[in-house]
């Protein structure tokens, strides 16, 4: 090979370059190139995984950058290919790179640029380089110096030639021969590879206009002029430079010079400083001693030698400065009273864990096994996962910053994709269809998570229809599944920090982060490929909601729980769960799992832990064995009676990966290092590896005394749950963190339901959920305060106060100026109150909001007024801050008022629900006349004819498979909501009634669907349209049965009854026993003419009377 491309951007350089790396290598060796260079602009992304399959295609992998570096004399950047020639090179790109995505975007000042020149080839990269635009400006005394100083800077320097069809190029192909030879500056061919294929060109350019915001109609958007600039074959350059021979040379001996081999799995754990007469492994035992004791006052044998055990794997695995760097940040969080999780995944199981106070679950208690964790037998990084309250995360992530240093603690670099959606999206706008197009052509993908185009164009026969013979929609579409995948945008990992020895920067190029954290340049998988410590700090909601329960209880009742050590057989809690009243408890708050905590009848921690692990697809289908084992409802057998001690605490079923090796251990004599390996191997599913399992499992039990049929029926037992088995010790942890929400809702159910709230601001939905819930269970919720409210729902009194921040456009700003002007004085009356606030906050939107919220209630002047005041308001505030007091205070606009529905819907339209009353309100004393239940009353009675009166909150309309159409409708009264179903012969004759915002009388029957309870609507009777008949509520329908018909007209007229449900009582004259019966009130009619009408078409027209 006579030629390599030495200057070739990834999609890693976001939007620029349509090369996937996969695509690129593989076809540079199709092309048979034996080396290849990356050179993405400004940042070190891609560089791993370019690496890696350069390394899988056999490919000399070139490690490079195209550098954006500062004319700090004209205020100007421009580009320079940097190569790195050996290790020390690769580590000035990572310390380029992070110098220009901290420092400077702009680029990097040459004068810095010195400092990182060794080990570095420089190649000024064509017509955009600084010596090239000189020399198109006919500036050549000032392009010869700047060629000397990057020729001194960095001792390897070269000028590119490039041949993309350009003008600029050709004139640059006159001027650089003599240029470089009257200097003694090398040549080097090169050319700008943006994308992998000449068809790709539009691709590219599209991506450009992707990334600019432009559309490919615009004449003045960034574009390349030709379609010059893709993976060239060698050939097609040894052509183009024909008659510069040494530029081609230049390439092979320059790819010759460039090796960088990049070191993975080398261990970077950072140090921790300990005292100077200690070393990590001393100081870690005499830390773990001190904590045993705290622990458990007098430690039992077993404690001491778990803890000995422990202690000796870690210190032989080197790991010793990795406990005592996350026991230190943890002793942090508790000295500044930041609540932490129990614990998390399988470090729960270490015993040095909860000795150091990094977990809060005793492994010895629960049966957790520290080789679950650590394995001596499989060396790998320990993996320390640790939850904080949401908001105090940063914190925790400050502090270890500071601790180790700002160059060796950062957080770690995503990246958002091109999915399906966003590439048709994307694409249809740049290429020009019109809004409604973009919105159609995006809603026929399919909405199902990770689907791609090519899946979705199967699937969806709309989408073809929608694609096919439109050439436009075509183009689109294809252009659309080549930028699919790609990378968009970086932002930062949901948990992951990583640590270091050494600056990071000697590994990983940085980026700019948040609160002065920097953020590394490379993924997760690569850094820990890298061999760099990743921590997972989770900012956790339900730790913060704990720690909002905790601080309400103190303000309420004085009482500090101990959250820590709360009793575990607490009787009001294994109730709660019982009842499956769990909204608000993590874990156990999915419609599903409340159904299965109904059945399960949960009475003592174990249960939680088991129905925790049990919950998730496959293992669910054992749930109804555990259940029914638990209440001896089925016997439980094992297949040899050593299972049992083992199986016994789920009641014969495996539960948890941690069973399995204790299993393998106590009857084929496994390790229990050898028997994680085991369920480990055994989980893959692999025939080869199943097979000879077994055999070394077998045969262990064989040497233990087991006959080979229980043997075998055991091994079959671990296959089958392999997959199934969930990590006990993460269940006990998660499990834990649950029973203490559980046990504050049980026993501290104002203060829960209050932090709960708060928990749910900015999500309105969730608010009315957790509304709900509170009035239902007895407490009230007071409307916002202008006097009392704050940012958050607080406690007063016996009920709940209404937060500030979750009134419709009320923002964090003016709630804390409205907080800051209250602290000083109250607030008199509307008038002051915009006048003595920044007018900023003070606007018509603002204060509707506060009206209607009935955050102005305290000025004991009616919403209406309030409202007619506003304008008024206004204007005297705006007078009396430019004249003072010689502007008289305006008074209270007096009018009519709004009625009762439409100051709900105002109120309605600022908080995104109803609060102070309900639309259904009105009709309660009726409802309770005419005996119709409420809501909650309805539910008790599945498979019975109900009747209530409800707010129709939504409705879907779908087709059937026969193309009938159907509604799913979801209604209210004042305390509860259902989900209902007008299947498609209910439809028909109800359609019209159905209306957003109707109050209507439903009957039908409720039944249990998919864990859900669920209307099945036989009749929808809008009250509006039965106003008339209010006044006339106390009236009887009496209809006369004639003895020779009677029992066949009876369920004739029953018929016409439930057709036109209303509020009119019936009463039924049977002549032939001269008996009258008054009929249920679920059979209360509407007795309108149609009605009066049907019945007396059935039992004749002399006996059907109506009495008021």
């Amino acid at each position: 090979m006579k030629f390599v491309h030495l200057q070739c951007q990834t999609v890693f350089s976001l939007l620029k370059s349509a090369c996937k790396i996969d695509e690129l290598v593989v076809r540079a060796k199709e092309l048979g190139y034996s080396s290849l260079a990356i050179t993405d602009e400004n940042v070190m992304y891609g560089v791993i995984p370019f690496y890696k399959a350069c390394k899988k295609h056999g490919i000399h992998p070139i490690i490079g950058l195209t550098a954006s570096i500062f004319s700090e004399e004209e205020e100007k950047s421009y580009p320079l290919v940097l190569l790195a020639e050996n290790e020390i090179g690769y580590q000035n790109l990572l310390k380029i790179s992070s110098s220009i995505m901290t420092k400077s975007k702009e680029g990097i000042p040459k004068k810095w640029l010195a400092h990182y020149a060794k080990g570095l080839i420089a190649i000024s990269p064509g017509k955009d380089g600084e010596i090239e635009q000189l020399l198109l400006e006919d500036k050549e005394s000032q392009a010869e110096e700047v060629a000397r100083m990057y020729r001194s800077m960095f001792g390897n320097f070269y000028m590119s030639l490039q041949h993309h069809a350009i003008q600029d190029e050709l004139l640059l192909q006159e001027k650089l021969p003599e240029f470089t030879s009257r200097i003694n500056i090398p040549v080097v061919a090169t050319n700008d590879v943006r994308y992998i294929n000449q068809s790709d060109a539009l691709v590219h350019e599209c991506l450009l206009s992707v990334e600019s915001g432009t559309k490919m109609t615009d004449p003045d958007r960034p574009r390349l002029k030709t379609d010059q600039y893709y993976l060239k074959s060698s050939d097609e350059m040894e052509a183009l430079f024909s008659h510069v021979e040494e530029a081609i040379y230049n390439t092979v001996e320059i790819a010759e010079r460039c090796r960088v081999e990049i070191p993975f799995h080398v261990n970077q754990l950072p140090k921790f400083p300990v005292p100077a007469n200690e070393t990590n492994d001393t100081y870690l035992r005499r830390v773990c001693e001190e904590g045993l004791q705290k622990r458990y006052g007098t430690p039992k044998e077993v404690h001491i030698k778990r803890l000995n055990h422990e202690l000796n794997v870690i210190s032989s695995m080197g790991f010793s400065d990795y406990f005592l760097i996350v026991w230190d940040f943890m002793k942090y969080a508790h000295e500044n009273h930041i609540l932490t999780g129990p614990g998390r995944g399988s470090a729960a199981g270490s015993l040095v864990s909860y000795v150091l106070e990094i977990t809060d679950i005793d492994p010895i208690e629960y049966d957790l096994l520290f080789e679950r964790f650590l394995n001596p037998e499989r060396v790998t990084l320990p993996d320390i996962d640790i939850d904080f309250p949401d908001i105090r995360r940063d914190e925790m992530i400050r502090y270890v910053k500071d601790k180790y240093g700002q160059l060796r603690v950062a957080q770690i670099v995503t990246f958002g994709t091109l999915a399906a959606k966003a590439a048709i999206r994307d694409i249809a706008r740049v290429m020009g269809l019109p809004p409604r197009d973009i919105d159609i052509f995006s809603k026929l993908i399919p909405s199902k998570l990770g689907i791609t185009l090519k899946d979705a164009y199967e699937e969806s026969q709309s989408l073809r229809e929608f694609i096919q013979g439109n050439l436009l929609h075509e183009r689109v579409f294809e252009i659309a599944k080549r930028v699919e995948g790609l990378p968009r945008h970086t932002s930062i990992h949901a948990a992951g920090v990583i640590m270091s020895q050494e600056p990071l920067t000697g590994s990983v190029a940085i980026q700019e982060g948040h609160n002065d954290v920097y953020v590394t340049q490379y993924p997760a998988d690569a850094l820990e490929e890298l061999g760099l410590l990743k921590m997972d700090f989770l900012g956790l909601r339900n730790l913060t909601l704990l720690e909002n329960i905790i601080k309400f209880i103190v303000q309420k009742t004085g009482k500090e729980i101990d959250i820590r050590n709360l009793p575990l057989q607490d009787e009001k809690t294994f109730q709660l769960l019982g009842r499956g009243d769990t909204t608000g408890v993590f874990q156990l708050e999915s419609g599903g799992m409340r159904n299965v905590l109904r059945g399960l009848k949960p009475n003592e921690f174990e249960d939680i832990v088991a129905v925790n692990s049990l919950y998730r697809p496959g293992p669910m289908e054992q749930i109804p064995t555990f259940i029914e084992s638990k209440h001896g409802k089925r016997k439980i057998e094992y297949i040899h009676p050593d299972l049992k001690p083992i199986l016994e605490r789920t009641y014969g079923v495996i539960v948890y990966q941690e069973q399995i090796m204790q299993i393998a251990s106590k009857l084929a004599g496994f390790s229990l290092g050898e028997a994680d390996l085991l369920r480990r191997a055994v989980s893959k599913k692999n025939r080869d590896i199943l097979d000879q399992e077994r055999k070394h499992f077998v045969q262990g039990c064989l040497q233990n005394g087991y006959d080979e049929t229980s043997a075998e029926k055991i091994y079959d037992l671990i296959v089958r749950f392999a997959n199934y088995g969930f990590n006990r010790s993460h269940a006990v942890a998660y499990s834990m963190i649950g029973y203490q929400l559980a046990y504050l809702k049980a026993n501290y159910t104002l203060e829960f339901m209050t932090a709960l709230l708060s928990s749910a601001i900015g999500n309105e939905d969730k608010i009315v959920q957790y509304i709900r819930e509170t009035k239902r269970k007895g407490f009230h919720v007071l409307p916002p305060s202008l006097q009392r409210s704050g940012y958050n729902f607080q406690i007063e009194g016996n009920a709940i106060r209404y937060s500030l921040l979750s009134i419709r456009n009320i923002g964090m700003a003016t709630v804390t100026a409205l907080i800051e002007e209250r602290e000083k004085k109250m607030f008199e009356d509307l008038f002051e109150f915009c006048l003595r606030m920044p007018s900023k906050f003070v606007t018509e939107r603002n204060l509707e909001a506060f009206v209607w919220s009935g955050c102005f209630d305290d000025f004991g002047v009616s919403r209406t007024n309030l409202w007619k005041s506003l304008k008024g308001a206004l204007e005297y505030a705006n007078l009396a801050r430019d004249l003072g007091d010689a502007v008289p205070k305006s008074k209270y606009v007096q009018g009519e008022e709004l009625s009762f529905i439409e100051q709900l819907n105002k109120e309605k339209e600022v908080l995104g629900f109803y609060l102070s009353s309900y639309p259904t309100a009105q009709y309660v004393k009726l409802a309770k006349e005419l005996e119709i239940p409420s809501l909650a009353q309805a539910m008790r009675h599945k498979k019975k004819v109900q009747r209530a009166i409800v707010y129709i909150t939504s409705v879907r309309v779908i087709r059937t498979k026969k193309l009938q159409k159907m509604a799913f409708i979801t209604f209210c009264d004042q305390n509860d909501e259902m989900e209902a179903v007008l299947f498609p012969e209910t439809y028909i004759h109800f359609s019209d009634k159905l209306q957003e915002g109707a109050i209507v009388l439903v009957d039908g029957m409720i039944e249990l669907r998919n864990h859900k309870l669920q209307w099945i609507v036989n009749g929808l009777y809008p009250l509006e349209e039965m106003d008339v008949y209010e006044e006339k509520k106390d009236a009887s329908v009496y209809v006369k049965l004639p003895s020779q018909y009677e029992k066949k007209l009876l369920n004739q007229v029953t018929k016409i009854l439930f057709d036109y449900s209303g509020f009119a009582k019936v009463l039924i004259y049977y002549e032939k026993e001269h008996k009258m019966v008054q009929l249920s009130r679920s059979l209360s009619i509407h007795p309108s003419e149609e009605c009066l009408g049907a019945l007396r078409e059935i039992v004749g027209e002399e006996n059907v009377v109506v009495k008021i």
